[in-house]
C-alpha cells in the first residue's frame, strides 16, 4: 500500500499516515481559479488588518499562543499521524518552536514596526527630518514543506500576520491536515478567515499561487523546485524568500568529548528520521578520535527504537513516502559500492511498515559518493576522518550547500575561530539543529541553500517594505541645489565640498569662504 498523500483524478488529495497507510482524509484540490479567488479575498481583507494597531494584532497572537498551549497534545497527535514523527519530536520541534516564535512576535513586533528616525549627517540636509516606515507587502504567499509541516508554516504565517499582511498558505500535499489545523487555531484566535487561507494541492496549485497577484512568496523545498519557483517569480519581479535545504557538516575536533559528540551526531542525523534541512549529513572526525567515535555511534544506534511515532518511546519514525525511502537506499548502496564501510543499518525495515529504514552508520565516505554530494534526507550518518583543522574546514566548505554546520570541541575560542571560516548561514558549537528553535536567530543559508532569512528580526524584515519619509523644515526657502547653474555656483559647490571633506583644516576654512554665498544665490529658477 502506498503510504503517501496522493491525487485521485485531478481534484482530490488523500492524506495517509506514513507509518501505517491509514487514510486520514480526502480533500479537494484548489484549482487555479480557486487560488486566484483566495488571493483576491485576501487583498480585500488586508487593508483593514494593516490599519489595525499593532497591539491588537499582537493580542490575536497571544490568543493563538494560549490555544496552542492548551491544545498541544491534539496538535502533536495530528503531526504524528500525518507526518509520522515521534510524539516527543512533535512537541519539541513543532509545538514548542511555535509557542516560542509567537512569544518573540508578541514582544518584538511593536518596537520593530515603530517609526525609526533617520539621521542626516550631510550639512546640506540639516534642515530636513527623516524617518523610516515599515509597511506590509500585502498578501504573502507561503509554500511550506512536509518535514516540519506545523513549525515552518506557522513561523512564517505568524511573522506575516503580525506585520500586517494577509497569508495564503499552500502546504505540502503530504501534510494538508496540519496546515488546516494551524488555520483553525488562528481563526479561533480571532483572525479574519480571509486573512489566513489554505489552498490544497500539488505542484499546479503552487504554480497558480505564484502566478496569482500575491505581493511576496516564501518557499521552502528542494533546490530543483526552488529554481523553478525563482524563474517563475523573476518573470513577475515577485520578491521571494527561498529556503532550499542543506548538506550540513559536523566537525569533531581532536579535543572533543567523544561521548557527547557521538550522541549529538545521532540526534543530528536521525531526528525526524533524518528528514531535516539542518540534519548532520556529513560528519568529519579527527583521525585520533575516529575509531572510538565510530564505535560509540554504532553502540548507540543499536539502542534506538524505531516504529510508529504515536508511541512515546519511539525515537525514529518512518520516512514520509516510498520515493524518499528509495533515495536514501540508493545513496547508501552507492556509498558501499564505492568503498564505504557499512557499520549499522543499511536496509529497509519492512516488518514495521513500507516506509521504515534502519538508522545507518557509514564509515570512510568520500567525495565521489552521492551521499556526500547530494542531500539524502534520511536516517544516515556518513563519517570520514581528517588530520588538520585546515583540512576539516576545506571539507566542510566543499559543498554546493551552506545552510548550517557544527563544530565540536572543548575549546570555545577554537570552535568560534573555526566557525568564522565555515561558509554557512549558521554554525553551532557543540550542538546541532536546535538553532531552528531559537526564535531570535535568523534561519537561512549560503550558496544553493537559498535566498533571504526567516525567524527573528531578519525574518520580520522580510515581511515588510521600508519607506523613507523626509520632510523639509523650511518649506518657504528655495533649495541651494535647484536650477540656476553657472560658474559661480560651480565654484561655490567646490568650496562646500572642501568644507565638508578636505583633509586639512586650512583647506576646509578656504572652502567655507568660497561657499559662503550659496544661501544668498540670487539666480535660482
Amino acid at each position: 500500500m502506498a503510504t503517501e498523500a496522493r491525487v485521485v483524478g485531478n481534484s482530490t488529495i488523500v492524506s495517509t499516515n506514513p507509518a501505517t497507510g491509514e487514510v486520514l482524509a480526502e480533500l479537494a484540490c484548489a484549482s487555479s481559479s480557486d487560488v486566484q479567488a483566495a488571493v483576491l479575498r485576501a487583498k480585500q481583507a488586508q487593508p483593514a488588518w494593516e490599519a489595525t494597531p499593532p497591539r491588537e494584532r499582537v493580542a490575536v497572537l497571544r490568543r493563538f499562543q494560549r490555544l496552542l498551549c492548551e491544545q498541544r497534545d491534539q496538535v502533536a497527535d495530528l503531526i504524528c499521524r500525518e507526518a509520522g514523527k515521534p510524539a516527543v519530536e512533535a512537541l519539541t520541534t513543532e509545538v514548542l518552536v511555535i509557542l516560542d516564535a509567537a512569544e518573540f512576535c508578541i514582544h518584538n513586533a511593536h518596537d520593530f514596526l515603530r517609526e525609526e528616525p533617520l539621521p542626516h549627517a550631510n550639512l546640506a540636509m540639516k534642515t530636513k527630518r527623516g524617518k523610516l516606515l515599515r509597511e506590509p507587502f500585502g498578501v504573502i504567499g507561503i509554500i511550506s514543506p512536509w518535514n516540519y509541516p506545523f513549525s515552518i508554516a506557522a513561523t512564517e504565517t505568524l511573522g506575516a500576520l503580525v506585520t500586517g499582511n494577509a497569508v495564503v498558505l499552500k502546504p505540502s500535499e503530504f501534510t494538508p491536515l496540519i496546515a488546516l489545523e494551524l488555520q483553525r487555531l488562528l481563526l479561533a484566535a480571532g483572525v479574519n478567515p480571509d486573512l489566513m487561507q489554505v489552498v490544497i494541492g500539488e505542484g499546479p496549485t503552487g504554480a497558480a499561487l505564484i502566478e496569482s497577484p500575491i505581493d511576496k512568496l516564501i518557499f521552502t523545498g528542494s533546490v530543483a523546485t526552488g529554481k523553478r519557483v525563482a524563474e517563475a517569480a523573476a518573470r513577475k519581479l515577485l520578491p521571494v524568500v527561498l529556503e532550499l535545504g542543506g548538506k550540513d557538516p559536523m566537525i569533531v575536533l581532536d579535543d572533543a568529548d567523544v561521548e557527547i559528540a557521538s550522541s549529538g551526531a545521532l540526534w543530528g542525523a536521525f531526528m525526524n528520521a533524518g528528514q531535516t534541512c539542518l540534519s548532520v549529513e556529513r560528519c568529519y572526525v579527527h583521525r585520533s578520535l575516529y575509531e572510538n567515535f565510530l564505535e560509540a555511534c554504532s553502540n548507540k544506534i543499536a539502542k534506538l527504537r524505531v516504529g510508529n511515532g504515536i508511541g512515546s518511546e519511539v525515537e525514529v519514525g518512518p520516512l514520509i513516502h516510498e520515493r524518499q525511502l528509495r533515495i536514501v537506499d540508493e545513496h547508501v548502496r552507492d556509498a558501499v559500492i564505492h568503498g564505504a564501510r557499512l557499520l549499522q543499518g543499511g536496509k529497509r525495515l519492512t516488518e514495521l511498515g513500507p516506509n521504515f529504514y534502519a538508522p545507518t552508520l557509514l564509515a570512510d565516505v568520500t567525495r565521489d559518493m552521492r551521499i556526500i554530494r547530494e542531500e539524502t534526507f534520511g536516517p544516515v550518518l556518513p563519517v570520514a576522518p581528517f588530520d588538520t583543522d585546515d583540512e576539516a574546514i576545506r571539507l566542510a566548505n566543499d559543498s554546493d550547500f551552506g545552510l548550517a554546520a557544527s563544530v565540536w570541541t572543548t575549546n570555545r575560542r577554537r570552535g568560534e575561530a573555526m566557525a568564522k571560516q565555515i561558509k554557512a548561514g549558521t554554525v553551532m558549537i557543540n550542538d546541532v539543529i536546535s538553532c531552528f528553535g531559537i526564535a531570535e536567530a535568523p534561519h537561512g543559508g549560503f550558496k544553493l541553500s537559498g535566498i533571504g532569512r526567516t525567524h527573528g528580526k531578519m525574518g520580520l524584515a522580510e515581511m515588510v517594505q521600508v519607506k523613507n519619509v523626509d520632510t523639509d523644515l523650511l518649506p518657504g526657502m528655495p533649495k541651494v541645489w535647484w536650477f540656476g547653474y553657472g560658474e559661480q555656483f560651480r565654484q561655490q559647490m567646490n568650496g562646500f565640498i572642501d568644507l565638508l571633506f578636505a583633509r586639512s583644516w586650512g583647506k576646509k576654512l578656504k572652502g567655507a569662504l568660497r561657499s559662503a554665498g550659496l544661501l544668498r544665490r540670487g539666480n535660482r529658477i
